[in-house]
């Protein structure tokens, strides 16, 4: 994608309004079943779809490295153009689909409007459906023209999806968030270790793995798990040139918050850890006169959507925001990102300090350490991984919230709101959702991510007694013909039902409509649940086991809660660091051997000061030294810091120039 920083290809250049191609490699390779492809038509449809005249580096070597039929894993940073890799190919060609995995289901939603916009068909299949609609969309992949699907990982293990796909014939199965596989990874979800069994049903396809971060063991594991014929890699560099960062250990958190804020121009997000405390933030930044919203997940889905419009088109300048913000929002121009909590991994901090400046302009990363951040992430690290008696405490608490059985419950899903369950349990939500996380990686329940559920209805009294109802209640009449011209079977069970489309039938308002649906509820005429947005809990076959029968891995608790450990050992390095380059130590982490200090971090702009007052220092311990002045009097009389003080005195001796006392005193070597 051009602009004044990326990769341009020498081989494209405009000459009167007209494209042309020069010397383009005979690559003419196949991408699955699909017809052949050339380098000029992926360039043709990136610039006809998206009005870009060139790829970055990896985007064009990842295509290519796919369109030559090779399972590809793809590491590249937070807003790199993970998206382009796989949509351009299948573009490119006249048939065939490509299938997206993501466990994000806002991801999906926000890729298929972008894909419709530009008249593309795409759909994504999501809890939020109606069974008919699944349906539809899934006979649209084997018989119509769709040419993206997005699904989630818990999607694929469905016998619906499965006896579907064993149809369809895709050209290209794209995993997001691939470092979700892995065991070792940060996030690891056991649903992702089914999508290699898709390979059984069309083992030419290649497989393109995308993730934003991951170290050398979680890429291995990745490939492994994935079932790669051949294992291949390709790494975008994580160095982030534009963007500096910087680490500051304050007493006083607000204080350096407000000043890093009136100091540098234009938008940004503040991370917290909890949801008390993005309220707090934004009102202290309100108080001072700085446009500010709030943003977590315990929002309603409606706020949250105008809250991020709000901040997106720059109606609200910074957004105070838990680690639920950010991930596929479409921004550019971020600013800076603070952190005033500590993150608890390097790939957390990484990809959420990631989203300033995608625009490649000059941005800002800032962390926030105060003096008790180590014991607060001592208490947290130890709520992260709760004894296995407290997770079994949790698995029965949940069962009994939701009233299922021992031996019931397999496969089945549930609404769960986690912070009623643990109000109603007086458990910590920290704790639940670790025990939450550990009970997924065994396979014994999933909470999904927050999704859309249509309303649903069904009649309580039968067809006769309905009729007689409409003679009396005339103004319904017309409604309730609507509804049984629209729906069948609602007599004997709940249908899914749309009020938008009820009210385009009928003439009426979508408040119109709930209010009639409430009318008739409250005659007891039906069964009306409206529509929400909520987790689901999700029951593994086994269903609800008897506490003892709970078999907790030593793999993903022990093992994991040593790689935790590790992480936020690593976490602190970063934020205690004050000698290796920022940016290199990222870099270093994620397998980059030949990072390079990026000279815009604290740690380089550091060493740079001290590079250029590095003679003036000298000449002033020589001075003090011509007056048998001492190294104390040194350290609290010249404004350098203590340990610049002492290489500097150092130096000097090496070059003979001073001599140091038993005393400390600084003498003139003669």
């Amino acid at each position: 994608m051009t602009s004044k920083n990326s990769w341009v290809n020498p081989r494209v250049f405009f000459l009167q309004d007209t494209l042309f191609y020069l010397q383009f490699r005979p690559i003419m390779v196949t991408f699955g079943v699909m017809n052949k492809i050339s380098e000029r038509e992926l360039y043709e449809v990136l610039l006809r779809v998206w009005g870009y005249t060139s790829f970055r580096r990896t985007q064009l070597e990842t295509i290519v490295s796919i369109c030559e039929g090779n399972d590809t894993l793809a590491l590249m940073p937070t807003g790199a153009g993970k998206s382009l890799i796989y949509q351009v190919p299948t573009l490119a060609t006249d048939k065939g689909f490509c299938l997206v995995i993501t466990p994000l289901i806002s991801l999906m939603k926000d890729q298929v409007d972008k894909l419709r916009r530009k008249g593309i068909s795409a759909v994504a299949i999501h809890s939020g459906m109606t069974p008919r609609q699944i349906d539809i969309a899934l006979d649209n992949c084997v018989y119509g023209d769709t040419r993206f699907l997005y699904v989630s990982p818990e999607r694929i293990a469905t016998e619906v999806f499965r006896a579907r796909f064993e149809r369809m014939r895709p050209t290209l199965i794209a995993v997001d968030e691939a470092h979700c596989i892995s065991q070792w990874g940060y996030d690891f979800r056991p649903s992702y270790l089914r999508i290699a069994e898709l390979r059984k049903q069309c083992p030419n396809i290649p497989i393109l793995a995308l993730t934003a971060s991951a170290t050398d063991a979680v890429a291995d594991d990745i490939m492994q798990k994935l079932e790669f014929r051949k294992g291949h890699i390709i790494r975008s560099s994580f160095s982030r040139p534009n963007i500096s960062f910087s680490v500051r250990k304050v007493e006083n958190k607000n204080a350096q918050m407000l000043r890093v804020i009136q100091n540098v121009q234009g938008s940004g997000i503040v991370y917290a850890r909890t949801r008390e405390a993005t309220q707090q933030l934004a009102e202290l930044l309100r108080e001072h006169g700085i446009s500010a919203s709030y943003y977590h997940g315990g929002l309603e889905p409606t706020e949250r959507a105008i809250r991020q419009d709000e901040w997106v088109s720059g109606k609200c300048r910074i957004m105070v925001a838990t680690n639920a913000f950010g991930m596929g929002i479409d921004k550019a121009d971020v600013r800076f990102v603070i952190h005033y909590s500590i993150c608890d991994s390097l790939e957390h901090y990484y990809q959420e300090a990631g989203r300033a400046g995608r625009d490649e302009k000059k941005a800002y990363a800032v962390l926030l350490v105060g003096p008790d951040d180590h014991a607060k992430a001592k208490r947290m690290f130890s709520f992260e991984f709760p004894s296995l008696e407290i997770i079994k405490k949790v698995y029965e608490a949940i069962a009994n919230y939701l009233q299922v059985a021992i031996g019931d419950g397999a496969g089945i899903s549930y609404d769960f709101n986690v912070y009623e369950f643990c109000k109603k349990n007086k458990m910590f939500v920290g704790t639940v959702l670790n025990a939450i996380d550990i009970l997924r990686m065994n396979n014994y329940l999933t909470l999904t991510d927050e999704s859309e559920h249509p309303s649903r209805i069904m009649f309580t009294i039968s067809r006769d007694e309905l009729y007689k109802l409409r003679v009396e209640r005339t103004d319904l009449d017309h409604f309730i013909r609507t509804i049984l011209r629209m729906y069948d079977g609602v007599f004997t069970e709940f249908r899914a039902v749309s009020e938008s489309a009820i009210a385009t039938a009928s003439g009426y308002t979508i408040d119109k409509v709930r209010n009639l649906f409430r009318t008739l509820w409250q005659l007891r005429v039906i069964r009306y649940i409206p529509s929400r947005c909520t987790p689901l809990m999700i029951y593994a076959d086994c269903g609800r086991l008897p506490q003892e029968n709970l078999y907790i891995s030593p793999e993903s608790y022990t093992l994991r809660k040593e790689m935790a450990a590790e992480r936020y050992r690593r976490m602190f390095e970063y934020a205690d660091n004050t000698e290796v380059c920022r940016s290199r130590m990222i870099q270093n982490y994620f397998g980059e051997t030949d990072a390079e200090d990026c000279g815009v971090c604290d740690i380089c702009l550091a060493r740079k000061k001290r590079e250029r007052n590095k003679p003036e220092l000298e000449e002033q311990i020589l001075r003090l030294a011509t007056d048998e002045g001492t190294i104390r009097q040194a350290v609290e009389q010249l404004e350098y810091d203590p340990d610049v003080i002492a290489r500097t005195i150092d130096k000097l001796q090496d070059e003979g120039k001073i001599s140091v006392g038993e005393m400390g005193q600084l003498r003139i070597n003669k």
